[in-house]
């Protein structure tokens, strides 16, 4: 126990060899605290002293005068400022404002209703670290503009010498990493960006934010609200952010961890529209005012965006690439939202899918999206379009296409196979609103394309569109084995639209042709055409009323089927002959080689006077009309058989001799697309009898004459003439040359 008790306990010779040591101890921590007690003493008897004795509203005019020193600029503080010392070091000020730079109005480019900024006092004295407080911003405003020469009312702000601003960078790069923020609320704020250069405009009022605790290099949360506007736009809207933000330590890039933008606009279509962006890992470049490759889903009117951004800038004008992926929508769906009324349409499927992708540039002037993919329904396009800000300029395309059925599109048909708008087609409205609502420029080039079951390929439409005014030129399209071109105007700019045509039509073939515009296939072989027509009206209806122009065609190498002109002939002379009619013959059909005609369209109504056709046998000369308006046509013409047996059968020789000698008139009139043919075989033979009458009336006539004036003998003729015109006025006319003259007027 002995030896334990002296292991265990000090002897008393070491306990007192230990007395003076503790003693010096216990004296040099008591005269520390003492020291330090003093120093804090001292310190509160002077933040005490300070803030009975020193008043900071004394020193307004000094801080307004050193302020207007170093950036020229006004500097005015109406609030009180007010100071305390510990345990943080706080200054609180009232309503201050900071003037605008010089040009750019009386309006203060900087104002706040109050602010406040506290430092803890020991953590900056003894360990050199920056602990903030809340930072607290109440009723800021900011005037931030740019003029036409594209200088800023920053500029100056940010032009202090370099070396000032390397001492700077240094010291703040030195305090960086001990920098820490309780927070950053800001409530109440206005800032308003005008950018006289591009003609922007945008404002953020009702601005708040909050922070969580802020340490450089690490994240923090974020979140805020307020209300926006871009006036040059006319769009404005309500806003909700929120995510995670890291900022650097050197304070040269923002890193957004999470970003989310919530909001709702008005503007961008005729309802409010919501919308959502979401990002994650955006870095922004604060030095060089750049984003760094980053990845961005915006969603807007229910259709997602894809943005695979690889590079942007705002260093002068906000420019940026991306690619950019909008997956599949419903314009349909979307259409009223626009407050665009999607008809029905023959195919209820039709609209109802859209998808695209592109690489996309921005620049001050224009968005262009160029290597687009374009898919609506079953067509998919490929080419560019470039979409301009602002008004005055056009969009403008170039676009390329598979295949579209543009009858999917069209009115459904009605229980009696017709469109369901047929009966009121007449009264179709000019779409003179989206006439003039179109500005765009371009060409479109599809493979192929269906409209009223008609197949055009190669289809190359060039489109002009401003102020009302739209021009289609070129249109081209192979159409039935042969092509067509035309050139489509249509100026809807003044009060009445008005609507010219210039088409061209070569070696159509008409069957197919028929059948696929008038559900008939009567006519064979091919036409050429040229139309040169212009009209004016409200209404498909009043248009075809007011149609003029100039037609001319031509009808080659075909058929008219259902009618057999030769068998019309023969039949309608065996009816007047009182004979046996001729055997039909089939199939019922009239060929010709060609059949020209020309006139001039007045009031809807074509005028024809030059109608040739020339047929195996026959030959067809005439006049006549067709009504647009009430779709029939009625023509004279004059038929001529010609003397050819081999396209002559079955015809007797009494049949071909009275044929070929005569005129035969034909009148054909009727609906357009079913006339009657009738020969007029009496009046062939009437106009035989009046031939034969007229010959032998001339006969009798010359017979009278030479029986009642005598023929005068050559000498005294040769006299006469030599006499002059002289001799013929001095002579008395004789009662034979009074009664030729009156015998000559009566068989005239």
């Amino acid at each position: 126990m002995l030896a334990v008790t002296v292991i265990c306990y000090p002897s008393p010779l070491q306990i007192f060899a230990r007395i003076p040591h503790r003693i010096l101890m216990s004296r040099l921590l008591k005269w520390l605290l003492l020291a330090i007690a003093g120093i804090v003493a001292l310190v509160i008897v002077a933040a005490v002293a300070l803030l009975l004795l020193f008043d900071p509203n004394d020193f307004r005019e000094r801080i307004a005068a050193e302020v207007e020193e170093a950036t020229g600029r006004e500097l005015v503080i109406e609030g009180d400022l007010a100071v305390s010392l510990f345990p943080w070091l706080a200054v609180e000020m009232g309503s201050t404002r900071l003037g605008n730079a010089k040009g750019f109005g009386d309006k203060p480019f900087a104002s706040f209703d109050t602010a406040r900024l506290s430092v803890q006092v020991l953590p900056l004295l003894l360990r050199r670290e920056i602990t903030v407080g809340d930072v607290e911003l109440d009723g800021l405003r900011l005037e931030l503009a740019v003029n036409r020469a594209g200088t800023t009312n920053w500029d100056d702000l940010t032009s202090a010498d370099t070396a000032s601003t390397s001492a700077a960078d240094e010291t703040q790069a030195d305090g960086a990493s001990n920098l820490d923020i309780s927070g950053v609320e800001l409530r109440n704020s206005y800032i308003h960006y005008n950018d006289a250069q591009s003609g922007s405009d945008y404002t953020l009022q009702n601005l708040s934010m909050n922070t969580g605790r802020v340490v450089p290099g690490e994240a923090f949360d974020f979140s805020g609200n307020g209300d926006f506007e871009s006036s040059a736009d006319e769009i404005d809207g309500v806003v909700q952010a929120a995510g995670r933000l890291i900022v650097s330590e050197d304070f040269a890039t923002l890193t957004f961890a999470e970003l989310t933008l919530d909001g709702m606009a008005n503007g961008i279509a005729s309802q409010p529209a919501e919308f959502q962006i979401s990002a994650s890992d955006m870095v922004a470049d604060i030095d060089n005012s750049k984003l760094q490759p980053t990845r961005v889903s915006v969603t807007i009117l229910g259709a997602l965006a894809e943005l695979d951004i690889k590079s942007a800038s705002w260093a002068d004008d906000v420019i940026g690439e991306a690619t950019l992926n909008v997956e599949e929508f419903s314009p349909r769906e979307m259409a009223p939202l626009f407050d665009v009324e999607v008809p029905p349409t023959a195919d209820p499927a039709a609209l109802t899918s859209a998808r695209f992708s592109a690489q996309a540039a921005m620049d001050a002037n224009a968005i262009g999206l160029r290597n687009l993919k374009l898919s609506i329904d079953d067509t998919a396009l490929t080419g560019e379009i470039i979409l301009p800000f602002g008004e005055t300029a056009p969009i403008r395309f170039d676009l390329e296409g598979d295949s579209m059925n543009l009858d999917r599109y069209m009115e459904p048909a009605s229980e009696s196979g017709t469109a369901s708008g047929s009966a009121a087609s007449d009264d179709f409205e000019i779409p003179v609103d989206m006439i003039r609502g179109i500005n765009a420029r371009g060409t479109l080039k599809l493979s192929e394309a269906t409209f009223a079951d008609m197949t055009f390929t190669n289809i190359q439409l060039g489109l002009n569109s401003a102020a009302g005014k739209l021009r289609l030129n070129p249109v081209s399209a192979d159409l039935f084995d042969g092509t067509y071109t035309g050139d489509v105007q249509v100026d809807a700019s003044g009060a009445v639209p008005k609507l010219s045509l210039n088409e061209k039509v070569a070696d159509v073939s008409l069957t197919p042709l028929g059948k696929a515009m008038f559900e008939r296939d009567k006519l064979s072989g091919t036409i050429n055409g040229s139309f040169v027509l212009n009209t004016s009206g409200p209404t498909l209806s009043v248009m075809r009323s007011n149609l003029n122009g100039t037609m001319a065609f031509e009808l080659a190498d075909g058929a008219w089927q259902g009618v057999d002109l030769w068998y019309q002939l023969r039949a309608a002379r065996a009816l007047y002959r009182r004979e046996q009619p001729p055997e039909k013959r089939e199939p019922v059909r009239t060929d010709f080689s060609s059949v020209l005609a020309t006139g001039v369209v007045t009031n809807g109504v074509f005028e024809n006077k030059d109608l040739q056709a020339q047929m195996p046998y026959l030959q067809l000369t005439g006049q006549g009309t067709v009504n647009f308006v009430t779709a029939e046509m009625d023509y004279s013409l004059r038929a001529r058989v010609l003397e050819r047996p081999e396209f002559l059968e079955g015809a007797s020789d009494e049949e071909l001799a009275e044929f070929t000698e005569a005129l035969i008139p034909v009148r054909i009139r009727g609906p357009l697309l079913d006339p009657t043919v009738r020969p007029d075989i009496e009046g062939m033979f009437r106009d035989q009898v009046e031939e034969k009458l007229k010959e032998k009336g001339d006969e009798l006539k010359k017979r009278l004459l030479d029986r009642l004036v005598p023929s005068a003998p050559a000498d005294e003729t040769v006299e006469a003439a030599e006499g002059g015109e002289a001799a013929v006025a001095e002579e008395e006319p004789s009662a034979e040359d009074e009664l030729k003259k009156r015998l000559k007027k009566i068989f005239d």
